[in-house]
């Protein structure tokens, strides 16, 4: 770091998306040299945080990788964090130093109101995400439904129902993450089997692994909205891809916690 830190409120933007220990390791340098250099704060800016589906134990034996990555960060010398959209808000509580955790709801809910979109519902893919679905929803004034899955593995994903009124209806399909694509596809085709009319999905973290864009085309996905919170490689941009911005929420939030305003009036407005 060239210039001088001393005493400064420093804010350091990473996402830690693929590949992700590389990505993690150079937070952890350039968070311990702001340290070094006499930094009056240092707020970690997160927008999406790898290995955090790791957020708890489902097989005996494995490590909670994302309480670990925590204590990584905080170590190397983050005075606090600006996190947006984790997988487990569970994962907030794994920092003992304050932090913020930004929603992506009213990006999704006022680009989805410039669409043609027809008695609409939004979808969850399953429990898990209801509450996450439910902020769109409340801001669009449409009903939810829930996508039930048995995963057989870290990487299949069978849908086997879906719980609500999606017969004759735009679906919108709200998930945190796209990996593989396996969950999404099969929710979107198990939401055509039971009449629904088209079939949209926002994500906001695209990590976007091997041939999850050929999965999407293939279930008959009308668009795949997601954010910028991820590099997205230049061949996998276009139909029926659509990129959004957080750039503006991001820099919003910064200057609130620059300023010691409240970060969560952003979401009551």
């Amino acid at each position: 770091i060239e210039d001088s830190m001393r005493g400064h409120d420093v804010f350091v933007i990473q996402p830690t998306s693929p590949p992700v220990n590389e990505h993690l390791m150079e937070l952890f340098i350039i968070l311990d040299a702001l340290r070094r250099a006499s930094a009056g704060r240092v707020t970690a800016v997160i927008p999406y945080y790898g290995y955090a589906r790791k957020e708890r134990k489902t097989q005996p034996r494995e490590p909670i990788s994302a309480k670990l990555v925590a204590n990584f960060i905080t170590l190397a010398g983050a005075d606090r964090l600006l996190l947006f959209d984790l997988h487990a808000e569970a994962i907030e509580g794994f920092f003992d130093v304050p932090t913020d955790h930004l929603s992506p709801h009213r990006i999704f809910s006022e680009y989805l109101k410039t669409l043609n979109l027809k008695h609409l519902t939004i979808v969850a893919p399953d429990a898990g995400g209801g509450r996450r679905a439910e902020a769109v929803a409340n801001d669009l004034g449409a009903p939810i439904a829930f996508g039930y899955k048995r995963r057989d593995d870290e990487q299949s994903v069978e849908v086997i129902a879906v719980s609500g009124d999606v017969k004759g209806r735009d679906c919108v399909v709200v998930e945190d993450i796209i990996t593989t694509g396996g969950t999404v596809s099969k929710l979107a085709i198990a939401l055509r089997q039971q009449g629904a009319n088209r079939v949209l999905i926002a994500a906001t973290h695209p990590v976007l692994t091997g041939d999850a864009m050929d999965r999407l085309r293939k279930a008959d996905v009308e668009q795949v909205i997601v954010t910028d919170t991820v590099p997205i490689p230049a061949e996998k941009l276009g139909p029926p891809l659509t990129l959004l911005s957080v750039a503006p929420l991001l820099a919003e939030a910064i200057i609130r916690v620059h300023e010691n305003r409240s970060v969560s009036e952003l979401f009551q407005q």
